[in-house]
């Protein structure tokens, strides 16, 4: 009731710059109570044994644990030529799509299907299809490509193999995520700017260099930014094709831990790879913004 009071007793202008604040309160309440403070818990349980003593010890185990630098290194690997391939097909979808080619409504409405699957599906779906005896195989043998006896082992592969059937597999799922995010600032530009840079004689790939993609940025900045986080956090469709542990990566070594071993050592250590997980998401992004000149350009702005 006194807030109340106080807040009605102010002159006008200090109301209005009050508004914007009370505005965004039940936001940053909301932050709070469900994001900030299970983060916050989470980090602190992490510096916790099992009898609630403060200790390093977790995380000394993590960085002495040969996993997690295996499990480090097929992260990189998948987000690394993942997130480049599934941009360079989803750029090149997302400017075939806008040319409204005839036809084109009905190849976007094919094209999102997989965006559609949840990632269980997806791990279901690709588990049944590469199986030695799953769909890939019998449509192999019924187009004639292969026989009985040359049916493919997709699921039998070396790690390398094994990582690059994941990024296929992703790739499938995630290019028309990326795809949307990138036709949308495309239609955002308007035609006329093409069309002035065709009138001063620039070809159609120097205009989509330096007037396109300069113009696109900071959508391009938003969908990769997306696609790195997603891709650092990739794990579910790897435990359904090849169970855990057989290609370790970050978020599901968190999962196998915490959820999986069962002793409250081990939840202790989930917790801990869970905090160096956040970590790197959040490195990720900042590192790719650094590059991408998104501060720069910021400060820029603020002069």
């Amino acid at each position: 009731m006194t807030s109340t009071k106080s807040f009605l007793s102010l002159d006008k202008e200090s109301k209005k710059k009050m508004v914007p604040y009370l505005l965004i309160a039940p936001v940053i309440i909301y932050y709070f109570l469900f994001w900030m403070f299970p983060v916050i818990n989470a980090i602190v349980e992490s510096f916790k044994s099992v009898d609630g003593v403060w200790t390093f010890d977790n995380y000394l185990y993590i960085f002495k644990n040969p996993v997690f630098y295996q499990a480090l290194f097929n992260t990189g690997f998948i987000v690394v030529f993942s997130v480049t391939i599934e941009f360079v097909l989803a750029f090149g979808l997302a400017l075939l799509i806008n040319t409204k080619f005839k036809g084109s409504s009905i190849f976007l409405f094919l094209a999102i299907i997989p965006m559609s699957l949840p990632a269980v599906a997806v791990g279901a779906m690709w588990s049944s299809g590469l199986a030695t005896r799953g769909w890939l195989n019998s449509l192999l043998m019924t187009i004639g490509l292969i026989d009985d006896g040359g049916k493919f082992l997709f699921l039998a592969g070396g790690r390398m193999a094994t990582m690059w059937l994941i990024i296929i597999i992703d790739a499938w799922t995630v290019i028309p995520f990326v795809m949307i995010i990138l036709l949308a600032g495309l239609q955002g530009i308007g035609e006329d700017v093409r069309e002035a840079g065709a009138v001063f004689g620039g070809t159609k790939f120097q205009i989509l260099r330096k007037i396109t993609m300069p113009m696109l940025k900071p959508t391009i900045t938003t969908a990769m930014i997306l696609r790195i986080i997603s891709a650092i956090q990739i794990w579910l469709i790897i435990v359904l094709l090849f169970g855990f542990n057989r290609l370790p990566v970050l978020l599901e070594q968190v999962v196998l831990n915490y959820d999986q071993l069962g002793a409250a050592y081990f939840e202790r250590i989930g917790l801990a790879l869970s905090v160096l997980v956040a970590l790197i998401v959040s490195a990720a992004s900042v590192f790719y913004l650094k590059v991408s000149g998104s501060f720069e350009k910021e400060a820029v702005q603020n002069e």
